[in-house]
């Protein structure tokens, strides 16, 4: 688990920070303001839950490896659906290309991943017994 959450984390920060830059440097030329603070919401999310993930193997003695998994892989596909179509609404929106409306459901089932990462959390620490 500490392997995966380590790799995990590493990717998702390390694309977090360059999408960061690029939506700083480079995007700016392409995107409105708005849609350069919904990118910003991207990479803050994202950062946010990698932070997270390298944070898990930390909880593994009081929750357990299979819980502390399962969180793990809440909170990375969550961060992957949210963060994720974000950035691709984004693109598609700053270049004109539209009928792409069913993509925004994903944002939303990505936050739900999200909570549903947190909220195992919350109950496995509750139930802790130690």
């Amino acid at each position: 688990m500490t392997k995966k959450a380590i790799i995990i984390g590493a990717i998702l920060a390390g694309t977090a920070v360059i999408l960061g830059a690029m939506n700083a440097h480079y995007l700016k030329q392409f995107f409105t303001p708005d849609t350069t603070e919904s990118f910003d919401t991207g990479v803050r999310y994202q950062i946010y839950h990698a932070l997270a993930i390298f944070v898990l193997p930390s909880l593994e003695h009081y929750l357990g490896t299979k819980k502390t998994a399962r969180i793990m892989w809440l909170l990375a596909i969550g961060t992957i659906l949210f963060s994720g179509s974000i950035y691709a609404l984004c693109a598609f929106k700053s270049f004109g290309i539209i009928g792409i409306t069913g993509l925004g459901i994903l944002t939303p089932i990505g936050g739900l991943f999200l909570i549903a990462g947190w909220m195992y959390l919350l109950i496995a620490a509750i139930l802790i017994k130690k």
